[in-house]
């Protein structure tokens, strides 16, 4: 099992390496400059234009060489310095990220885990209901065929501005300031459903499919045809075709991990949401290298460790990986 997670931990650390390399490299593939963007909304005369300017691109570090920008960028990484907000100039970048993480958090966390949950043993279900099974097929593949940005917008406009049950815009009311209430938290509710309702129907449509299609797979298999020839009860035939169709769901979760926080990122953009999607197209329309790059290096940082811990549950449900680490057959 060591050498099993020393593998993982490197792959990991390789895979951090280049997706933070990318990282450094994608804001400097952008056109325009980030000093002449943030002093452009200053209006100054063109002789303390030239000094001002010259004055943040030496604060900035970016007259510096693109080997010694990038060198500086690691060390700054370790020393857990992500560097000044260009477009919200003097705000640290980790300070910017820490007012919208708690955001991303309470919207992706439920999403991610009640869909996973509720698709999984909905589509367990229906693939034993055939009604049920002819009505969740055609709607399961319109939900999970359905981009993030499209649920998104139907149900601000039906929900939203249609019938005005709920608000399209922003974590909590203008009027409001935040505090510990339960009228503030009744409205950060109210706010926070429509974000999470249209990632949850895109991720759920997914999941039932995926689990309605193996637990048909897992019901036609050899060994329940001989549990059923056994005389074995139905329900404990079931039960093991469930445990053994949930580990591709599983593995299935860590590969969409990926997706499901793109997802997120065009959510926050379609409600004006406060989350750290909203923060990167603030960053790109303001050219904010030092905001973009933290906010990818956080979401790095959190996929991998979110791809590491399915990995640790992968082996605690599956003994056939646990019979691998110790060279046993299963």
């Amino acid at each position: 099992m060591k050498r099993y997670f020393t593998r993982k931990i490197g792959v990991y650390l390789l895979t951090f390496f280049v997706a933070v390399t990318i990282d450094w490299l994608i804001p400097r593939f952008m056109p325009g400059d980030p000093i002449q963007s943030m002093l452009a909304r200053a209006q100054l005369r063109p002789d303390a234009y030239k000094i001002i300017y010259s004055h943040y691109t030496q604060a900035f570090g970016l007259d510096l060489p693109l080997w010694k920008q990038y060198l500086n960028f690691w060390g700054a990484i370790f020393r857990g310095d992500l560097g000044i907000s260009i477009y919200r100039f003097p705000t640290p970048v980790m300070e910017v990220i820490m007012e919208a993480v708690p955001y991303d958090i309470a919207l992706l966390l439920p999403a991610v885990l009640l869909s996973w949950w509720a698709g999984n043993k909905f589509g367990a279900f229906a693939a034993r209901r055939k009604r049920l099974d002819n009505t969740l097929l055609p709607v399961g593949y319109f939900l999970t065929a359905t981009p993030y940005m499209w649920m998104a917008i139907i149900l601000a406009w039906v929900l939203g501005t249609t019938f005005g049950i709920f608000p399209i815009a922003g974590a909590y009311s203008f009027g409001l300031v935040p505090h510990l209430s339960v009228r503030f938290f009744l409205d950060l509710l109210w706010h926070w459903f429509l974000p999470f309702l249209s990632l949850f129907l895109v991720m759920f449509g997914g999941w039932a499919i995926g689990m309605r299609n193996m637990i048909i797979y897992e019901l036609e298999a050899d060994y329940s045809r001989y549990l059923e020839a056994l005389g074995t009860p139905r329900k404990l035939i079931r039960r093991y075709a469930f445990r053994n169709a949930i580990l591709p769901q599983v593995t299935g979760l860590a590969l969409q991990l990926g997706t499901i926080v793109a997802g997120a990122l065009v959510t926050e953009q379609v409600f004006s949401y406060p989350g750290i999607g909203y923060q990167i197209l603030a960053a790109i329309q303001n050219k904010d290298y030092f905001l973009l790059q933290g906010c990818f290096l956080f979401i790095i940082i959190g996929v991998l460790l979110a791809n590491f811990f399915i990995d640790v549950i992968y082996i605690l449900i599956d003994p056939r990986t646990r019979y691998g680490l110790t060279g046993e057959s299963a």
